[in-house]
Formats: structure tokens, sequence, C-alpha cells
């Protein structure tokens, strides 16, 4: 017979090992599954996964596994930044296997804003040029140095991170991420974006009701012009 003692450790080191297996998209059960198109997507209970349901293996062709949407540029944004995304949604390959990629292109000068993703670590390949890169941590240390090509950083599941392309020629980076569905949070958005109170919004970053307005115009796709 286990002592109390023993049997609280064994149900504290089950209880990590559960933590631990929810922490990230689940295993396979499966060699592969590709999207059935038939079928939208099916949410979990815990509506963490986005669940594709799979079409007969028989019929999968070597262009699910394929992508080739990031051999070119995307469309760059006001900040000077393109992003291509592999998911499931354009990647069926992908789907169940836990994974997911990007590629973003920054103009000289151009940012790639404050962001995280809430259920991904991101690992990132410098491919072309020289960028500034980091995260902050959740003491509020930063984390950051200017990398050039060759090079790669990883960035934490859920800490914020940031890029700006500091060279004299536009930068080329590749991302993978430790889920299919990483998801992703614009710091700017999230605050500005979202219908907070002014009221608490002034207190908190010290502006006027003009300043929030502008803010608002500027990030809030409701009034974005």
């Amino acid at each position: 017979m286990f002592s109390e003692k023993t049997l609280w450790l064994l149900l504290a080191i089950f209880s990590l090992n559960v933590a631990i297996a929810l922490a990230s998209d689940p295993d396979p059960i499966q060699d592969f599954c590709i999207p059935n198109p038939r079928f939208g997507a099916i949410k979990t209970a815990h509506a963490m996964h986005t669940i594709l349901p799979c079409k007969n293996a028989s019929e999968a062709t070597i262009d699910d596994f394929v992508f080739s949407g990031m051999k070119a540029t995307g469309n760059f944004s006001d900040t000077g930044l393109a992003v291509i995304s592999a998911s499931p949604t354009n990647f069926p390959g992908l789907n169940t296997l836990g994974m997911s990629f990007a590629r973003a292109d920054i103009e000289v000068g151009g940012i790639n804003p404050p962001h995280f993703h809430p259920r991904a670590t991101e690992l990132v390949h410098v491919v072309q040029g020289k960028v500034y890169l980091g995260f902050v941590d959740s003491s509020n240390r930063v984390f950051a140095r200017i990398l050039e090509q060759g090079e790669v950083m990883v960035l934490p599941r859920g800490l914020v991170h940031f890029m700006m392309n500091v060279g004299d020629e536009p930068a080329t980076l590749f991302g993978s991420f430790n889920s299919q569905n990483p998801g992703i949070q614009k710091i700017t958005s999230a605050v500005f974006g979202s219908g907070i109170d002014e009221e608490l919004l002034q207190k908190a970053f010290g502006l006027s009701s003009k300043q929030i307005g502008t803010m608002r115009k500027k990030f809030d796709p409701k009034t974005a012009r």
C-alpha cells in the first residue's frame, strides 16, 4: 500500500501531466487527415482546437501535402508588413498535425507591431535581411537583438513579440508554430479596436478623448476608413 504522502505525490505528478497534455494540439490518431470540403469546422468542448473532418484517405493526393503559396511576397500593410499564412484551411495536409507556418516580408523601416499568439510558440528564421526581433516576458523584461540572414529565434507561447526591418534591403522571415491554429492578438487593435470604455483608456494611458478617438479611427475596423 502507498503512504498518504506518496499518494499525494503521485496525484500531483498525474495532474501536471494532464496539464501538459492539454497545453498543445492533440496528437493525431491516424497517418493524416485531409479535410473534407463538404463539412465545416467542428469546435471541440475546449473551444481551443478546430477540427476539420477528414475525407477518405484513399482520396488524398500529393497536392494535399504541398503548399506553393509562399513563393512570392504577399500584399503589404501600412506598416510595411506582408504576411502569408499556411494552415489547414489552405494547406490541407497540416490538419491534425499540430503545426502551421507563415512567411513575413518587411519593407525597409517596416514593422510587425507588438502582438502575441495565445496557442503557440513561434520559431522565426531570417531568410534575408537584418531584423530587430524580440519578446517581452511576464516581468516586462525585453529579450531582443538584431538578427541577420540564417539566424533563428524562438518566441515563447503567449508572450508579446515584435519585429522591425533595420537593414537597407527588404527582409524575409519564415515562422513555424506548434499549433494548427495559433491565433493572433494585436495589442493596438485589442486596446483601441475592441470597444473598451473610453474613460478607462484615458486613465490607463493618460490620453485625451481626442487622442483616443484618433487611435480608434486607426485601429477599430468599424470606424477605420
